[in-house]
């Protein structure tokens, strides 16, 4: 064998486990494998658990906060500073920049990452071209979905639907869209189905970014996704105008999308910073209902979105973080709500992007993390050191850590 990871802890309350992997695939797991391995990892009862799952995130406009501040906080801010900014990025601006942050994600355990890749008239194909070029780069280190994002709206930026096209015949993975940014939304679905139709690809949305619940689009884009057989195909990033809605009619909503097998990531690190800036007091959280939408039988993610730019001027690639900051956020630091976190940021984004053979088990392919922590429920709340990444059956990131208290 290739790599025996012995003693690990896969589930709390089982018992520790010995994971043979050879040719990039998990071949067996039992309490104790007594075979050889070309590397032996002693996990003395570490957890270990999938590789994370980055499903949302924007690799192309990372790290540009210090170029020009968005002063308000404001979503319509952010997204006026970004489009100022756009045309002067170069193919070896995009390049650093986004080296950078995936250099910053892949020791922190991500082993796939979906990033919205943005085009229009403005800067043309700049920054896509140079995502689509790090997939193959970092195809040893992480499985990158590309997906083609119309930022600055597709009908209201003539030229844009050509161009959208155009992103898939070089190789974009996913159709993306913006709604809310762009009129009429139904209409902007509409093409978007139409365009993933013909390319036979999934769909991923910028969703209902708003304070308030007006002029959402939520309930037709279900009803599209089920008119078009698409259920479990479809993925919406923010989501925050249902916050506002009233008990029951989000209630409604929660079922229809449900029907539909709607994925949602929610993205607190931006929300949480962009939302609910007018309001004076009593301010509100402007996330998306977590909690009633995983209880409602939605596929629910947390996900990044941005690091340091107009829409969240801060963050260093650490999912666990990002999920750290959903769990007071969200209420979900319960004895019951505290174990259905990890997922958020493993099988449920897995399944959102359509990951196949994820997960411990034998057959699968082995994308692992071996944490510096002994229970799993607690995998998210200590933060711990990833001391182990393994992608493809291959250690690609070791972190040692030692801790030393002098009293």
């Amino acid at each position: 064998m290739d790599l025996l990871i012995k003693q690990a802890r896969i589930a709390d309350g089982d018992s520790l486990k010995d994971i043979a992997i050879n040719d990039g695939k998990i071949v067996q797991i039992a309490e104790h494998i007594e075979e050889s391995a070309t590397r032996v990892i002693e996990a003395d009862g570490r957890v270990l658990i999938p590789g994370f799952v980055e499903s949302h995130i924007h690799l192309d406009k990372a790290l540009i906060a210090d170029r020009k501040p968005n002063k308000s906080g404001t979503l319509q801010e952010a997204i006026k500073v970004t489009a100022e900014l756009k045309p002067t990025f170069t193919s070896e601006d995009v390049y650093d920049r986004a080296k950078r942050v995936l250099d910053m994600i892949i020791p922190n355990g991500v082993t796939a990452i979906r990033t919205h890749s943005e085009f229009d008239p403005a800067q043309g194909f700049t920054g896509f071209e140079v995502i689509l070029k790090l997939k193959e780069e970092y195809k040893d280190l992480v499985d990158i979905q590309v997906v083609a994002f119309p930022q600055e709206g597709i009908f209201k930026a003539p030229g844009t639907e050509e161009m959208m096209y155009q992103a898939m015949e070089m190789g974009a993975d996913v159709v993306g869209g913006i709604p809310y940014n762009d009129a009429p939304a139904n209409e902007h679905i509409d093409l978007v189905f139409e365009i993933a139709k013909k390319y036979g690809k999934d769909v991923d949305l910028h969703q209902d970014f708003a304070n308030e619940a007006d002029n959402m689009s939520i309930e037709y884009l279900c009803k599209k996704t089920i008119a078009e057989g698409y259920q479990g195909r479809v993925s919406v990033g923010h989501l925050t105008a249902l916050h506002a809605l009233p008990p029951e009619e989000l209630a409604r909503i929660i079922e229809l999308m449900a029907e539909a097998d709607i994925n949602v990531m929610a993205l607190p690190a931006t929300d949480l910073h962009l939302g609910a800036r007018s309001d004076e007091y009593n301010v509100r959280r402007a996330v998306t209902p977590i909690r009633k939408l995983r209880d409602g039988g939605v596929n629910m993610c947390i996900a990044t979105n941005n690091i340091r730019n107009a829409f969240t001027p801060y963050g260093n690639g650490d999912i666990l973080q990002t999920a750290m900051l959903a769990i007071p956020v969200a209420h979900l630091g319960g004895a019951d709500d505290l174990g259905t976190v990890l997922p958020m940021i493993t099988t449920n984004p897995a399944r959102a992007i359509g990951l196949k053979n994820y997960g411990i088990a034998e057959g699968n392919q082995a994308d692992v993390v071996l944490l510096d922590t002994k229970v799993v429920e607690q995998a998210i709340i200590d933060i711990p050191t990833r001391l182990f990444v393994i992608k493809n059956g291959r250690v690609t990131v070791e972190t040692t850590k030692e801790v030393t208290i002098h009293r």
